[in-house]
């Protein structure tokens, strides 16, 4: 090998070098940013918290509440069970990022949500390319909707953000996903329930400005297999369309007590049909109680 090859050799290793450098700094700087932006967040949304109500779940108020929804409750729920006041989860499944042709890619996500006022900081981040990550955050804070993605958590790409379809979107997801803090389902917790049939009922809530009614479905075994409501705003093309919009959930666990989904998949219904775009596992869920602090594997 001549030194003029032996130096093209040391100029290509010195130039990969230097990439690798350049890309561990941004993928490193990314993520200190993106953690300082989320716990930003979450410092607005516990501040918004209201902490009264009940301290415990009494068996008795559920009586006059639509069959299904006290069948649930009655499932889920023991006598005397403490009121959530919030709860840290860890989730990790695919997520689609096309209502045309499945584009399906790995996320991995936290989320912290409180029962009292209602709220949510879902902070996520999706594999676009293996070592090309979007960070995105969804959430709903003292009455305000967000979704915000960046590119390796620096680099925007649009943030919608503010009140109107994307707070009650938000506040939909918070409703939505209710069976992972069941005790905001009871009465005096700020929702209203009306029978629709045996299987089914209607949960309504107000948060402010936005109210919003889902259905609730359960299954034989009393639990929710799925919510639905019949117009939510998403975003395509980069305009607001609304469609109708629906959740499952099943692999049912005992955790601190209670009965609790550990999978979900959530759809938009477009003209042309059902179109998933989220399926996800719980791999990890933290609780904070009215009465105490629990900790659960």
């Amino acid at each position: 090998m001549g030194p003029t090859a032996v130096l093209i050799l040391k100029w290509a290793a010195a130039a990969l070098i230097l990439l690798a450098l350049l890309y561990g700094g941004l993928v490193a700087i990314g993520a200190w940013r993106w953690k300082a932006a989320t716990r930003v967040l979450v410092t607005r949304l516990d501040a918004a918290e209201v902490a009264d109500g009940a301290l415990r779940h009494d068996a008795r108020d559920i009586a006059d509440l639509p069959a299904p929804v006290r069948r649930y409750l009655g499932r889920v729920l023991t006598d005397g069970q403490p009121m959530i006041r919030s709860v840290d989860l860890e989730l990790s499944g695919l997520f689609n990022l096309s209502l045309d042709e499945p584009q399906w890619k790995p996320f991995t996500s936290t989320q912290h949500v409180v029962a009292n006022r209602p709220g949510f900081v879902w902070s996520g981040r999706i594999a676009m390319f293996p070592g090309v990550p979007v960070c995105v955050h969804d959430a709903y804070v003292a009455g305000t909707g967000v979704l915000r993605p960046a590119l390796f958590g620096l680099f925007s790409l649009g943030t919608v953000q503010g009140e109107g379809e994307i707070a009650r979107g938000e506040l939909m997801r918070w409703l939505a996903e209710s069976v992972w803090y069941p005790t905001v389902l009871l009465p005096g917790q700020g929702i209203t329930w009306q029978a629709v049939d045996d299987t089914s009922a209607q949960a309504t809530l107000i948060d402010g400005p936005n109210t919003l009614t889902m259905v609730f479905r359960f299954g034989e075994d009393g639990l929710v297999t799925g919510i639905r409501v019949e117009a939510r705003g998403a975003l395509v093309g980069g305009e607001t369309v609304m469609m109708p919009w629906e959740g499952r959930f099943g692999d049912y666990r005992l955790q601190a007590g209670m009965m609790l989904p550990f999978r979900g998949e959530v759809s938009w219904i477009t003209p042309q049909g059902e179109r998933p775009y989220f399926r996800g596992t719980v791999m990890r869920v933290d609780y904070r109680f009215a009465t105490q602090e629990t900790r659960t594997p």
